[in-house]
C-alpha cells in the first residue's frame, strides 16, 4: 500500500467537501486493520457527526469504486474510521505549530536532538523548518524533519480554546438506514 498516494487521494476528496485533512494512518495491525482519517473544518477546527458521515460516505464510495475497477489501494479487509482530530489532537503539519502557538505539546523525535528523544513544553512557534518549544529549561529548537509524532497536551487553556461550537445532539444517537 502506498500511504502517500492514498493520503493525496483522500485529501482531494476532503478538500472537495471543504475540509482540511489532518492525518491518514493505517492502525490496528493485521488483526484489526483500520484506515484512520482525521479531518477538520478550516473555520472551526472541528468536525461534527454530519461532517464525519459525509466524508465517510464519500471515501467509501471512492474506495469501493477503485476496488471494483481492480485498483484497490488497500489489499484485504479493513475498517474505515473518519473522525475529528479531537482535543488533544496530533500535530501533523507545519501550520499546526503556528496555529497552536501558546499551547502545550509533546514531541517524540525520530532521533536525539540536544540529547533528547522526547520534548514537552509550550509551542513557541515555527520559523522555517524549526519548531520552537519553550520549557522551564529554556527554548529548544527542533528541526521539523526530526519530529516522528507530536500532539497537544490536555490543559485548561486547550479546553477553553477548543470548546464546542454547539453541543446540540450530543445527548442522543441518530440511526440512519442505508
Amino acid at each position: 500500500m502506498d500511504l502517500t498516494a492514498l493520503t493525496q487521494m483522500i485529501e482531494t476528496e476532503a478538500k472537495a467537501l471543504g475540509y482540511d485533512l489532518v492525518r491518514v494512518a493505517m492502525i490496528g495491525g493485521k488483526s484489526d486493520p483500520t484506515l484512520q482519517v482525521m479531518a477538520e473544518r478550516p473555520d472551526t477546527r472541528q468536525l461534527d457527526l454530519t461532517d464525519c458521515e459525509a466524508l465517510s460516505r464519500r471515501l467509501s464510495d471512492l474506495l469501493d469504486r477503485l476496488e471494483s475497477e481492480g485498483e484497490d489501494p488497500i489489499q484485504g479487509g479493513y475498517r474505515l474510521e473518519v473522525s475529528s482530530p479531537g482535543i488533544d489532537r496530533p500535530l501533523t503539519r507545519r501550520q499546526d505549530y503556528a496555529d497552536w502557538t501558546g499551547h502545550e505539546a509533546r514531541l517524540k523525535l525520530a532521533h536525539e536532538v540536544e540529547g533528547a528523544k522526547q520534548v514537552s513544553g509550550t509551542i513557541a512557534g515555527i520559523e522555517g523548518d524549526t519548531v520552537r518549544i519553550a520549557s522551564p529549561k529554556g527554548v529548544r529548537e527542533i528541526p521539523y524533519s526530526a519530529i516522528q509524532s507530536a500532539k497537544l497536551l490536555l490543559t485548561d487553556k486547550l479546553i477553553h480554546a477548543t470548546a464546542p461550537i454547539s453541543t446540540e445532539g450530543a445527548d442522543s444517537i441518530l440511526t440512519v438506514e442505508d
